[in-house]
């Protein structure tokens, strides 16, 4: 966890040590989270936006966030200075929801030395708000292009579909639990969750304030699920199941994602769902 996780103290200690991705973002206001960065920003870091830099162009079927260009999100890693080697440090202002899904990302392209800011944005401030924020505009770093393959497995809707029929996956949703059941569904065209799925929300992983919780918890956490199938966890859209991945992770279990989740499968009409 220590390798993971990085305190606010430590990287004011340490700015110049790592490459800052802020990724602050809003669902309801999608302008919001570069208006945030623009207002201010921990000193070095650059901005990456959930619609036009992590996700890619949404179609008829694949969900809300498909994965980004690969050429496109590559050129942009090396824009601003990220190569395989480089050290990362990413924060946002949402309980990890978007630093997630950028770890996730830069793992997926083998960058491995990746640590998420805990507390977010919310714990910098608690520091000095007056002397530890930036404004100015950040100058790229000379780098080269990382690798443009994609490391870590993901899952199609006729994978998941297959896979449910041999119950041959443990799969989990993500989201709050009256979007699991059913009860409402305030986003995408039809409510329930996937036949088979269990509920663990991803609001679980961190306290009020945005901090990880403890190792022992994470541990607890994914004890009611056997290892003797592969973890697949979803969401809506495939963003904040990273947080859950990343929950999975610090408990010692490798866990895949099923990018289009919860947009991809209720686009298919056939597609069986299940309301509690």
């Amino acid at each position: 966890m220590d390798n993971l996780i990085i305190e606010a103290g430590e990287l004011q200690q340490s700015l110049v040590d790592y490459r800052i991705i802020d990724c602050r973002f809003s669902l309801v206001d999608t302008s919001l989270g570069y208006r945030e960065y623009k207002d201010g920003h921990i000193p070095g870091a650059v901005y990456f936006d959930l619609d036009k830099h992590l996700s890619g162009e949404k179609k008829t079927t694949g969900g809300r966030h498909p994965l980004p260009d690969l050429t496109s999100f590559s050129r942009m890693l090396t824009d601003v200075g990220i190569s395989k080697s480089t050290p990362v440090v990413v924060y946002d202002n949402n309980k990890l929801a978007y630093a997630c899904r950028v770890w996730w990302l830069l793992k997926s392209l083998g960058i491995d030395n990746v640590r998420i800011l805990n507390g977010g944005y919310d714990a910098w401030l608690l520091i000095d708000p007056e002397q530890q924020l930036s404004v100015s505009p950040v100058v790229p770093k000379d780098s080269s292009i990382v690798p443009l393959s994609w490391k870590l497995p993901t899952h199609s809707y006729n994978e998941i579909k297959e896979a449910i029929d041999q119950q041959a996956i443990s799969l989990v949703d993500s989201r709050e639990e009256p979007r699991y059941r059913g009860e409402q569904e305030p986003i995408d065209p039809v409510a329930g969750h996937i036949p088979g799925a269990i509920n663990k929300p991803w609001t679980e992983v961190t306290d009020g304030r945005g901090f990880i919780k403890n190792q022992r918890f994470h541990q607890d956490r994914w004890a009611d699920i056997t290892p003797d199938k592969p973890l697949v966890i979803y969401c809506g859209s495939g963003v904040t199941a990273t947080v859950n991945i990343l929950s999975a992770y610090l408990a010692g279990r490798e866990a895949s994602l099923y990018v289009g989740s919860w947009s991809d499968w209720c686009s298919h009409p056939e597609a069986e769902v299940v309301i509690e």
